[in-house]
């Protein structure tokens, strides 16, 4: 009957931290330029991620030829521009980086 319990209360501890903050976000009227801002978080985040990713090995700055990030994400980039669909863009940029790594480390 204790481990009952425990995972009651340990349930109650992980959903109730994250249920709360949406239940209360969702009662509060935010102003039209705020919510606009929020707009670009999911953006802003994503971006941070690739380019850490792709510029950085081992806490130092990659800006080398050798550097397979670099150019798969270049490619992407590009493909992103010219079909403007996801799948497209994912997956050349991971066709490209497969390529790539082959290459180099042949």
């Amino acid at each position: 009957m204790n481990y009952l319990l425990l995972i009651a209360a340990m349930m109650a501890v992980t959903f109730l931290p994250r249920y709360l903050p949406f239940y209360l976000a969702s009662k509060l009227q935010l102003p039209h330029s705020i919510e606009q801002a929020l707009n670009y978080v999911p953006i802003a985040v994503l971006t941070i991620i690739v380019v850490q990713t792709s510029l950085f090995k081992e806490g130092q700055l990659a800006l080398s030829a050798d550097n397979p990030y670099i150019a798969a994400s270049a490619v992407a980039f590009i493909v992103a521009l010219l079909q403007k669909r996801l799948f497209v863009t994912i997956s050349a940029g991971l066709v490209s980086y497969a390529v790539l790594q082959y290459w180099l480390s042949a």
